[in-house]
């Protein structure tokens, strides 16, 4: 059986969210990532596949705790909802740059955890849900250091790129109707029973 690993640029796929709405408007924020992984093992992958693991790579925006702390509430709770499915939640972080905050080390988290997840053999397939070519790097190491093991793209709606997809050809798009389709239900109910509600903007 061969067992694939998803590990999700979560700020990608915000970005291709927010697109997505953009486009259809459809909004889809709600999305329960471990259903949608789920999904593309029999379609991509075939049933020889099953999905060993779901990591999800975020950061907390503290520094909208002042002006707008629902903000970050809501991605506390949304974080609450993947973690019930078994997702884990790798955690970056926001650094100040002039009058702006960025999200920083998402990337270099995600190259790591690539290379731990294939270095330590709990996958033999690795899925990175990102169009980011910083990426890159990572890709290349792996390919070289683990001729065996596979690992690809599985591109945001839009956010396809041609070098990612030139380095790593059995990449493939995630399509819109998989994000309107696998949303989590309104409420979600914990493993503790409680229940988190969609946030009303969402």
């Amino acid at each position: 059986m061969n067992r694939v690993a998803f590990l999700i640029d979560g700020f990608n796929v915000y970005h291709s969210i927010l697109q997505l709405r953009k486009d259809t408007g459809h909004s889809t924020k709600w999305l329960n990532l471990f259903s949608l992984c789920s999904s593309y093992i029999p379609t991509i992958f075939g049933k020889e596949h099953k999905l060993e693991s779901v990591y999800y790579f975020t950061a907390l925006a503290e520094h909208y705790r002042r002006r707008s702390p629902e903000k970050i509430g809501r991605h506390k709770a949304y974080i609450k909802c993947l973690e019930s499915t078994g997702t884990e939640v790798v955690y970056g972080r926001f650094k100040k740059r002039g009058t702006t905050f960025e999200e920083k080390q998402t990337d270099v988290a995600i190259a790591v955890k690539l290379l731990e997840i294939l270095c330590t053999d709990k996958c033999d397939t690795a899925v990175i849900v990102s169009g980011d070519t910083d990426l890159v790097p990572a890709m290349k190491a792996c390919k070289r250091l683990f001729p065996k093991k596979n690992a690809i793209f599985g591109f945001p709606y839009k956010r396809s790129n041609t070098e990612l997809t030139t380095l790593a050809p059995e990449s493939f798009k995630i399509k819109q109707k998989q994000y309107i389709r696998y949303q989590f239900p309104n409420p979600v109910t914990l493993t503790d029973g409680n229940r988190i509600h969609k946030p009303s903007k969402w």
